[in-house]
């Protein structure tokens, strides 16, 4: 009954000899088949919307529109029998019969029975029963219409009965007459049946159905699947010309989902469609790439972050799914340009989706000559870590303003790969102090020994002298961290005031550093040396050493 229902719709929607109905009758018949190796009949009851073998309900619709059950309970059929050989012909004959009679105008001389015998079906039965009777109560033989006007003499006879005629005229003798200018209902012919509240109700659901269904979506199926069916050239480059010029139109109606449909099928049928050729697989290949070049992209997303009324999140999702590698470089560019909230986060799961999965483009877009798209690049590709990144970002350290190097030493320090940390080795001695600062204390706390001959002579030589708090601070303590035991003793004369009037001195802030990078050794040497200056009179030196003591556990 499946596959009966399938084969009604089909032959609805296609000609005889399109592909798609000659499947459908094709899978009817071979359903059929498989029936009659078990029984040699098919019985069944029908009622409002199910159709019931044996008391087994094997067919049900609720919505009545497309209920076969419906179709035939409704003209009063309340049994049909298939019988083998319906198959062959008959079947297609009474599916068309029932695709009739759903179509038949209310005033239509025609119903359903009519339609029936007159196709004569030899491999089909029905019963019926007149709807008219059916909920009739049934009179007994004998009995009569009392007479009109009451009292039996000289009026009618008890057992004879009285002609409708001879009331109507009656009814009208007696009736005072009607005044002029008066509306009656019975000027009026009023319908033979009324509607219940559930049908009523079931209107309703039809009409509100019957608007909620998207047209568009069931247009562009029936356009593929005549793309995927028909072999003919001239159809097909027919029908693909129809698609391209479909999609601005659906851009500009904000009908997103659809045209990522389009370009979802657009892939399917390159796969299943026969005999394609050259050009119309290149037509189909270049329909993503088209919305995926910068002046198609930036008119979507400039039309989608001004307009007034925004599509869910759910169809711009399915939009830039579709969105091929190409797009990158414009998402990244208009990303800080977005201003409405929702559109942005779409697009920057877009880029991410892009980025993860297309190197090439990453770097692409780091090597552009766009700052934004720079700027917002490096800042995904740290967010995604991705590992292949930090080769496009050594030239960015080198050349980028302050604001991009920063960017890019917390994406550095965030992918963390063996690349990124050369590149952060080479900013030690970069020209700008937040750039040192932040790539010094992440080698430090990285351990990255390969740091430690550019940090030991910034320690030890005279680049620090010049520096503030804060910097001398970040790169004592890297090269304790970094140097461990053996960076003890010097760590000592730079801490511990010289004896003797021509014993040199250091600074209050040099010491104090001293006693920070003391504490990241974190040794019992360490301790001990800085017990020596516990209660040295400097205070900056005092509390450093304060703080280191707690560090190395003393």
């Amino acid at each position: 009954m499946q596959v009966i229902s399938k084969g009604m719709r089909a032959t609805q929607l296609y000609l005889p000899n399109n592909p798609v109905y000659q499947r459908a009758v094709d899978n009817i018949r071979g359903a059929f088949r498989q029936v009659w190796q078990a029984t040699d009949d098919l019985i069944f009851d029908i009622g409002e919307t199910e159709m019931r073998w044996e008391d087994h309900a094997v067919y049900s619709q609720a919505q009545r529109n497309e209920s076969i059950a419906w179709t035939l309970y409704k003209d009063g059929v309340r049994s049909l029998t298939f019988k083998p050989g319906v198959e062959d012909l008959e079947i297609v004959r009474f599916l068309a019969v029932l695709h009739q009679a759903k179509n038949l105008q209310a005033d239509a001389p025609d119903d359903l029975l009519t339609l029936l015998w007159a196709e004569d079906f030899q491999f089909v039965n029905y019963t019926f029963r007149e709807l008219a009777s059916e909920n009739a109560v049934p009179i007994e033989r004998g009995e009569t219409a009392p007479p009109i006007g009451g009292g039996g003499s000289g009026g009618e006879t008890a057992g004879r009965g009285v002609d409708p005629s001879t009331i109507r005229r009656q009814v009208e003798e007696e009736a005072p007459p009607k005044r002029e200018g008066l509306v009656s209902v019975d000027d009026f012919d009023t319908t033979l049946y009324f509607l219940d509240d559930k049908e009523i109700e079931y209107l309703h659901k039809e009409v509100e159905r019957e608007y909620a269904q998207d047209l568009r979506r069931n247009v562009l199926a029936m356009l593929f699947d005549l793309l995927e069916l028909q072999t003919y050239g001239t159809v097909r480059s027919e029908l693909i010309s129809i698609l391209e010029n479909f999609i601005p139109y659906l851009l500009g109606a904000g009908d997103f989902r659809s045209v990522a449909f389009i370009l979802r099928e657009s892939k399917v049928i390159q796969q299943r469609a026969r005999e394609l050729i050259p050009e119309h697989r290149q037509t189909l290949e270049s329909l993503p790439l088209r919305l995926s070049q910068p002046d198609a992209l930036s008119q979507l997303l400039q039309s989608l972050d001004e307009a007034a009324g925004h599509p869910s999140e759910e169809e711009l999702s399915e939009l830039f799914t579709e969105l091929r590698a190409e797009a990158l470089i414009t998402l990244m560019g208009w990303l800080p340009k977005l201003s409405n909230e929702r559109v942005r986060e779409l697009v920057k799961t877009s880029a991410e989706r892009l980025a993860t999965t297309h190197a090439a483009e990453v770097l692409k877009a780091l090597g552009s000559d766009d700052p934004a798209v720079q700027m917002e690049m490096v800042r995904l590709a740290g967010r995604l870590k991705l590992p292949g990144a930090p080769d496009g970002m050594g030239v960015l350290l080198e050349r980028g303003d302050r604001e991009l190097k920063l960017v890019v030493v917390e994406a550095l320090t965030t992918i963390a790969s063996p690349n990124a940390v050369r590149l952060l080795e080479k900013a030690i001695d970069d020209t700008d102090r937040d750039v040192r600062i932040a790539a010094v204390k992440f080698l430090g706390q990285r351990g990255a020994r390969n740091a430690f001959p550019r940090i030991e002579a910034a320690v030890l030589g005279n680049k620090m002298k010049d520096a503030d708090l804060t910097e001398k601070m970040t790169f004592f303590e890297a090269y304790g961290a970094l140097a461990g035991t053996s960076g003890i003793a010097v760590l000592e004369k730079l801490l511990v005031p010289k004896t003797g009037i021509l014993a040199r001195k250091e600074d209050p802030e040099t010491r104090a550093c001293a006693a920070m990078a003391l504490g990241k050794i974190r040794a019992p040497a360490a301790r001990d040396v800085l017990q020596k200056v516990a209660q040295d009179k400097e205070p900056l030196v005092r509390n450093a050493v304060s703080r280191a003591l707690r560090e190395v556990g003393g």
